[in-house]
């Protein structure tokens, strides 16, 4: 039995209702959404991210070639350190997001698995005689996050990094694993390279030190709400890195050349001015990704992510026309209106 069926076994015997999200199929809840977003805010939730896995790149040039193919800083990273980067095509458009974490022997680059092959093969394409290797990794992702994750970690004998996208080695159910702070997830959680043939052991252990398992109704209701947009979710080989919101995030003004760096520089030297960026939508209605946004009639948007938050009811995350950036712009999504917002307050 292969680790993905055991997993799916799991969290079927655990009430899973599962959902097909982007081509897909990932755990929608456990029966309890509302429980499981508390777990995601205030407790310690635990989530299959197993659509991601890991690529390594070794050999003594490996830092100089990433840091002229990607366009975050990495080779100004120490053994521990990491950061988020983007690998964009010549004309800048965002072919997949990575989590580069560096260690001393080799820089590990988390991607969504569907992106591993395009990833590698850019990246060996450009390598030209470098001496530099890739390889896909032995890695399943799962995230634990929450305000308790930190000391249930601790509890399963972790010493968890606290610096954004640090990370440590360590044994966890008796399997070598590594957990890094993700910037990506919501509250600052932590991303979780476990071996495959140990992923339900893994998984069972942080339950039992009191990981509660969440879906992805949970997790995208938080992700909207801290403003999280995820490669091949709310990001695609369509987008700029300016139209993500990501920037920041991604990309380093300091350093020299990189693979896309060009288009990156004559955006920022005119402002960062695009045509359409992502924003956060308050809905009176619930809504899908793919919903196109309208205004007075006119489609100036679509959706990419959309939940209920327990909190504040329906929201969504979705690119609209530079028309409708703006704060308390009224849209309208599904036939029910919708509102930009720069984030959300308790009334």
């Amino acid at each position: 039995m292969s680790t993905a069926s055991s997993l799916r076994d799991l969290h079927t015997s655990l009430g899973a209702a599962f959902a097909t999200r982007h081509g897909t199929e990932l755990v929608g809840s456990y029966g309890d959404p509302a429980g499981e977003y508390e777990a995601v805010l205030d407790g310690t939730a635990l989530v299959d991210l197993s659509e991601r896995s890991a690529l390594e790149a070794t050999g003594p040039k490996r830092l100089s070639f990433l840091q002229g193919m990607l366009s975050n800083d990495v080779e100004g990273r120490a053994p521990g350190q990491g950061c988020r980067a983007a690998l964009l095509s010549v004309k800048g458009h965002i072919l997949a997001v990575v989590r580069a974490l560096v260690e001393p022997d080799r820089v590990r680059l988390e991607t969504p698995r569907d992106r591993l092959a395009l990833v590698q093969s850019t990246l060996e394409h450009h390598r030209v005689g470098a001496p530099v290797r890739f390889r896909s990794m032995d890695a399943t992702v799962l995230a634990v996050l929450g305000l308790g994750a930190t000391e249930v970690l601790r509890r399963s004998g972790v010493d968890p990094p606290l610096e954004p996208e640090a990370h440590r080695h360590a044994s966890l159910a008796g399997h070598a694993v590594v957990v890094a702070r993700a910037g990506d997830l919501p509250g600052g959680g932590f991303a979780l390279h476990v071996p495959t043939a140990g992923a339900v052991d893994v998984w069972s252990d942080l339950t039992v030190a009191g990981a509660r398992p969440a879906g992805r109704d949970a997790l995208d209701a938080r992700r909207v709400e801290d403003l999280k947009p995820w490669f091949g979710f709310d990001v695609s080989e369509e987008n700029l890195l300016h139209e993500t919101g990501l920037l920041a995030d991604l990309h380093s003004p300091s350093k020299g050349c990189y693979l896309g760096q060009e288009n990156v520089a004559r955006l920022e030297a005119r402002g960062g001015h695009v045509n359409k960026a992502l924003r956060r939508l308050r809905l009176s209605a619930a809504a899908a990704a793919g919903d196109p946004v309208l205004r007075d009639g006119q489609e100036v948007g679509r959706v990419t992510t959309a939940a209920s938050s327990p909190r504040f009811g329906p929201v969504a995350l979705a690119y609209v026309h530079r028309s409708s950036f703006e704060k308390g712009t009224a849209l309208e999504v599904g036939g029910a209106a919708a509102t930009v917002v720069d984030g959300f307050h308790e009334e």
